[in-house]
């Protein structure tokens, strides 16, 4: 059946549309990677993992780009931005990890769905459609159900989870931003290369041992391939035309990838509120799609991007 719009609704433009695919696209991708991730952890430390993955995504990029390689002056302070949160947040995530579940960890982390367009409307005074609270809630509701069955036992390690999630926040506002000011495979080596450098610091100085073990490297390879050299970039293309709100409720569909692809790829199991869970997330992801066909809280410029 046909979809018909009211008097004065606008769809989505096709710019929107494609870059919100690409963005979920994304969402499989890092959900994807748990699983690399999780085998990766028990053989080496999480800098030298995050150092290798990252420096590998640095060399590839820098392949592709060849002689076209410019990062000019004025970008610096962006790219350098956007790494340095990069190595923040997952150093964050990690450290948090060793003193409390990863299903508080999962839950906390989600949290930034929430957090950026609060940032937005504090400190860029951008106006956030109604339908983006509405969804927001409805996925940090969804993983909370999805990550820990409704069940959330406070541990130490979670103001680590929670400062990390604002840092999340910071870097996706930071490269919806970045992303429509310069080449987008230039940004990805430039930040790619900020948080090599800084976890091959943190490898050194913390992990036990630089050298991943040999029957950890599939992981890292696949980690680095898709998690990063795909997914980190393809992150920057899709942000380049799509609301930085649209990448934050899309990105809680990590959560639900990951869930499916451990229910079928290792064994794990999906009980029903995590189920209800996925269904929320799901929910969320539709309702920041279809928020064209609303009526709007303020004119169309005014609405956060």
């Amino acid at each position: 059946m046909p979809l018909t719009l009211k008097p004065g609704f606008k769809p989505p433009p096709p710019e929107r549309i494609k870059s919100d695919a690409i963005l979920l696209f994304v969402s499989f991708v890092w959900g994807s990677g748990f699983i690399a991730q999780s085998i990766a952890a028990q053989s080496m430390g999480h800098f030298t993992f995050n150092g290798v993955r990252f420096w590998i995504g640095t060399f590839f990029l820098a392949a592709i780009l060849g002689k076209r390689i410019r990062l000019e002056r004025k970008h610096w302070r962006g790219i350098f931005a956007a790494g340095v949160l990069l190595f923040t947040a997952s150093t964050f995530q990690q450290i948090g990890l060793k003193t409390t579940t990863a299903a508080n960890a999962g839950f906390l982390t989600g949290l930034y769905v929430v957090i950026i367009p609060l940032f937005l409307w504090l400190f860029w005074r951008e106006v956030i459609h109604w339908t983006t609270w509405v969804a927001a809630i409805l996925a940090v509701i969804g993983t909370l159900f999805l990550s820990t069955g409704g069940a959330f036992k406070p541990a130490p390690g979670d103001w680590f989870e929670l400062a990390g999630a604002f840092v999340w926040a910071g870097h996706v506002i930071v490269v919806g931003r970045m992303a429509r000011r310069m080449d987008n495979l230039q940004f990805a080596m430039g930040q790619f290369a900020i948080t090599a450098f800084l976890n091959t610091i943190g490898a050194v100085l913390f992990d036990s041992s630089i050298i991943p073990k040999p029957e950890a490297w599939w992981a890292v390879l696949y980690s680095a391939v898709f998690p990063v050299g795909l997914g980190f970039t393809l992150q920057v293309v899709g942000q380049r035309n799509a609301p930085t709100t649209d990448a934050a409720i899309l990105f809680s569909m990590e959560a639900v990838f990951a869930a499916v692809l451990g229910y079928f790829l290792l064994g794990e199991q999906l009980f029903p509120l995590q189920i209800f869970g996925c269904l929320l997330i799901f929910s969320a992801m539709l309702l920041a799609q279809f928020r064209e066909f609303l009526p709007a809280a303020a004119s169309p410029k005014k609405i956060a991007d």
